[in-house]
């Protein structure tokens, strides 16, 4: 029996050590891409889903990143974006929908595309490829919060889309992000998120 609780111990404190070994690859990574410079010129920005509203209002998780999307555009880094995110499941919400809309209600008046069936990470990437082919981009920049950043170049590396298509990211410091409570959560989320993928060989 003691033999066995040890074991067990063991078992939990080796995967307590790798789930902070991931927690701490993806905030130095985060850090990184916050102090990074402006990103060069693109064909286009891509802005990645997440839950559409949270509290009865769109989520700012979700409006952050279209604002840092908003923000490439005006400064003249890119001449049109596009919203990647299907149906929320809690909300019922379609999230590009919700995205188009703050995008327009901040004043952005540009080209605006969006991908409407995605329910994943994995599927922002591998459905929205269609979108960007179509409207002949090859220099995309993959926005999102700083967090999610690192299983996204992953993902994008894996499934081919980083080939096909010049990637740059830009990490959009959301309110959710400069929040401690957010960033905590968000920090214990997509380890496992990470775990998740790898476990499915996503990468």
């Amino acid at each position: 029996m003691r033999t066995g609780l040890r074991l067990l111990a063991l078992g939990l404190g080796a995967a307590v050590v790798a789930y902070g070994a991931i927690a701490f690859t993806i905030w130095q990574r985060a850090e990184a891409l916050l102090a990074a410079g402006s990103p060069r010129p693109a064909d286009a920005a891509l802005v990645l889903g997440n839950r559409a509203y949270r509290h009865g209002a769109p989520n700012p998780c979700l409006t952050g990143r279209v604002d840092t999307a908003v923000s490439l555009a005006q400064a003249g880094l890119v001449p049109q974006l596009v919203m990647s995110g299907g149906i929320d499941h809690e909300d019922r919400r379609i999230e590009s929908e919700v995205m188009a809309v703050h995008a327009r209600a901040i004043g952005y008046t540009g080209p605006l595309l969006r991908e409407s069936q995605s329910n994943s990470t994995r599927e922002n990437l591998a459905m929205s490829a269609a979108v960007l082919r179509e409207a002949g981009v090859r220099r995309v920049i993959v926005v999102s919060e700083p967090y999610h950043l690192w299983r996204v170049e992953r993902l994008a590396r894996a499934s081919g889309f980083a080939h096909d298509f010049d990637v740059q990211y830009a990490a959009a410091p959301t309110a959710c992000w400069q929040r401690w409570g957010m960033r905590f959560r968000g920090a214990l989320r997509e380890p496992l998120a990470i775990v998740n993928n790898a476990f499915h060989g996503y990468f």
